[in-house]
């Protein structure tokens, strides 16, 4: 047997590599915040396509479906106007009662209903939250989209309403100004609900006293009774018409129901709400975003 000569590699030179680790990330950090916005950017499609898909299933398994959009308002208006209105009699001196009654439980529940979804839209994607790396603004983004698109019907049966129960409106372009008001209030709610989403991943105690704090923002909204009761009480009148809820009500009264241009005052407040509530909600948000993984 031939034994054959195998000629063996030198041995590598090992030599020092220099790495420059400046330019890497701790997995799961915050980006900066507008690297945020933009990762919200591109998440656009399926932040749109989710709130859609849940719209539509929202109420599939109802018999009359989304037909509970348009008559869940519809019955609280019928309640409120038994109580307030025939009963307890706040009615008077209140032109269009019914209208009236109409626009600020539509125009409300919207907000309650915005606010309220977005609140709890991180403990109730607490899976999706822990299991999937996504900027987590957009869970509620994505439920005040669907608030917004569930509530198109009963926005358009509210004016309807208005239309149709005596004394009738007549419709005047300052209709027109309902749309700017919706945006408004889209982001009012969308920056206090993700306040109370970041607050409730932490403390989930916070969501049982969150319907009392609706409540009390619904009745010094001036929904089924005019603010003028409080002229006597200039604090609370105050108070009253600081409320950007109410604020939203009344500029969609003056447009919708009494024909008339709302005021640069009321428009100033509502921007100034609005724009306040988003850059605040969208930063306290942000500054939580490693936290929501733990929670």
């Amino acid at each position: 047997m031939t034994a054959v000569n195998t000629q063996l590699p030198e041995p590598s030179i090992v030599k020092d590599v220099r790495v420059d680790i400046s330019q890497l990330s701790r997995v799961g950090a915050r980006p900066l915040f507008l690297d945020y916005l933009v990762q919200l950017w591109d998440f656009k499609e399926f932040i749109f396509y989710d709130a859609r898909a849940r719209v539509q299933s929202g109420t599939r398994r109802d018999k009359l479906g989304s037909a509970w959009l348009l008559l869940n308002p519809i019955f609280n208006g019928l309640t409120y106007y038994i109580v307030f209105g025939i009963l307890l009699n706040t009615s008077q001196g209140i032109p269009n009662f019914l209208g009236y009654l109409v626009i600020g439980i539509f125009m409300y529940q919207i907000t309650s209903g915005s606010i309220m979804a977005g609140a709890r839209s991180m403990q109730q994607n607490k899976a999706l939250v822990q299991g999937f790396s996504f900027p987590r603004a957009a869970l509620p983004i994505g439920a005040n989209l669907r608030e917004l698109l569930a509530n198109v019907p009963m926005i358009i049966a509210m004016l309807l309403l208005v239309v149709v129960i005596p004394p009738a409106e007549t419709i005047t372009w300052r209709w027109l100004l309902l749309a700017p008001v919706l945006a408004l209030q889209f982001c009012f709610n969308l920056g206090v609900g993700l306040i109370l989403a970041r607050i409730i991943a932490r403390v989930h105690d916070v969501t049982h006293l969150l319907p009392f704090f609706l409540r009390l923002l619904m009745y010094l909204s001036a929904i089924f009774f005019s603010y003028e009761r409080f002229v006597h009480h200039p604090a609370l009148l105050a108070l009253m018409k600081a409320n950007p809820a109410f604020i939203i009500i009344d500029i969609t009264r003056d447009a919708v129901l009494y024909a008339r241009t709302p005021s640069f005052h009321s428009w100033l407040m509502l921007g100034a709400w609005s724009l306040t509530a988003l850059v605040v909600g969208m930063v306290f948000f942000w500054r939580g975003e490693e936290s929501y993984v733990r929670g």
